[in-house]
């Protein structure tokens, strides 16, 4: 009978993971449609001069313009089943995970949306559009959209969990229950 409310609890958790990894990827494509829809390939806006700029960028190689020079017909499969890949393992350890380690899979959801975002991207355009810009003093950081920076976000939280002391992993002891009658 106790088992029960625990497949609840973990179901409800679990929906709570699966939203964030909706919301990561509706805000990923969203924003990407609205440059596409506003901007031309590599024109950009300042949004606080000589620091950040909206620049539209088709980014046909990996993070961050990684292999963006490579030409070869087999780049976009091996980019492809990288993300599925990744994806599999990502979603396999975050069922396998305790629901209950939130920062671990917040990192996992993070991650999961952030790579939906962009695999979408490649499946349907061959690129995955980037336009977050950074620059101080003139040296620009590679540009990136909103899945780059949840899937940075989740790598974070993973190396966080990584890092937590083993009394975090302790249950706290409960209290003994009164005898009943």
């Amino acid at each position: 009978m106790t088992r029960f409310p625990r497949i609840r609890e973990s179901a409800l958790y679990r929906t709570g993971y699966f939203l964030v990894s909706l919301g990561v990827l509706l805000l990923d494509q969203w924003s990407k449609g609205l440059i596409t829809r506003s901007f031309e390939v590599h024109q950009s806006a300042s949004v606080i001069t000589n620091l950040f700029d909206l620049t539209y960028v088709r980014n046909s190689g990996a993070a961050f313009g990684l292999f963006a020079s490579v030409d070869s017909s087999i780049k976009a499969i091996v980019l492809n089943s990288v993300a599925v890949l990744v994806f599999l393992v990502v979603s396999a350890y975050a069922l396998r995970s305790s629901h209950k380690s939130i920062r671990l899979q917040l990192g996992f959801a993070l991650i999961l949306g952030g790579a939906v975002g962009n695999l979408l991207d490649r499946v349907r355009f061959g690129y995955v559009v980037d336009f977050i810009d950074f620059s101080i003093s003139g040296h620009h950081w590679p540009a990136f959209n909103v899945a780059d920076s949840a899937i940075c976000l989740g790598v974070g939280l993973l190396f966080l969990d990584m890092l937590r002391t083993e009394d975090e992993d302790r249950p706290e002891p409960r209290a003994a229950e009164p005898p009943r009658l």
